[in-house]
């Protein structure tokens, strides 16, 4: 599980309203009895539905050391439930400028930390985004999507919100694929950015890793050309990369001490990205 950043206490049940608007509860639906984590996610820190998070289940053998980062790269973190009320100006002071947040997860669930934040990153000067851990079981990636951007996932041309990403990972709470084939996984993957971009205007950041998505969509290249890559691989190097991407946008390259992110570029195309 990651390392908590304390902070004051959350309020929970609640979500980002836009900028200068008061937040107001969040009422989401219940999650059933099918999100009882596995043995292997508690292991991993989730106990509960919701708890799940990008890169629960990184590779474990992989070396830790990193490279000295190229001179045009960003670094940035990513962040859900499990950091609570993040220190937003210490993350700064250590060089930290763009921020991803967990806004949903499912149908089911609302980081009740997303306020503090999605909120509190743009406010110490970051670039922000936030992202949906899709669960493909659960219903179609449509109804996700509209959950996500109905729940802080959407995105505003201010120059410091970036494009909500879809986190699809292995299943912490069951079958590693959702029980879904190759194709429908494809399907799926499709629907809900199809739908994003359909409320948003914006084409969504797929994160993922080369493992699960040989696994569950058969390395799929459908995506290559329209969605950033976010890649989890915890070692020197990006490697790899899965479904024929030519290039990361963002690299996930360690858990320790907290999610760390490397976007592959200097700050001018951070904005760009940011911009649209």
């Amino acid at each position: 599980m990651r390392s908590l950043v304390t902070g004051a206490a959350a309020t929970l049940g609640l979500f980002l309203a836009p900028l200068g608007a008061a937040a107001q509860p969040v009422t989401a639906d219940q999650p059933t009895a099918a999100h009882q984590p596995t043995p292997t996610a508690r292991q991993h820190g989730i106990t509960k539905a919701g708890d799940a998070y990008m890169g629960w289940l990184a590779p474990t053998t992989a070396s830790h050391a990193l490279q000295a980062a190229p001179a045009a790269t960003v670094e940035g973190i990513d962040v859900s439930s499990h950091q609570g009320n993040v220190d937003w100006a210490g993350q700064w002071n250590a060089g930290k400028r763009f921020a991803y947040a967990k806004a949903s997860e499912g149908n089911y669930y609302v980081n009740p930390y997303f306020g503090q934040q999605y909120g509190g990153s743009y406010n110490v000067g970051m670039i922000r985004g936030a992202y949906h851990f899709g669960t493909p079981n659960d219903s179609s990636g449509a109804n996700q999507a509209n959950y996500f951007v109905d729940h802080g996932g959407g995105w505003s041309p201010d120059g410091k919100t970036l494009p909500g990403a879809l986190d699809i990972e292995y299943n912490p709470y069951g079958a590693t694929c959702y029980g879904l084939s190759q194709a429908a996984m494809v399907d799926w993957v499709r629907d809900f950015l199809n739908t994003y971009k359909g409320r948003t205007g914006r084409d969504a950041v797929i994160y993922t890793n080369l493992d699960w998505w040989t696994q569950c969509t058969g390395n799929s290249g459908a995506f290559n050309a329209t969605n950033p890559l976010w890649v989890a691989r915890y070692n020197t190097a990006p490697g790899t990369l899965p479904g024929g991407w030519p290039y990361q946008t963002i690299w996930q390259y360690s858990d320790s001490p907290i999610d760390q992110d490397r976007f592959n570029g200097d700050q001018s195309r951070l904005v760009a990205l940011a911009n649209g």
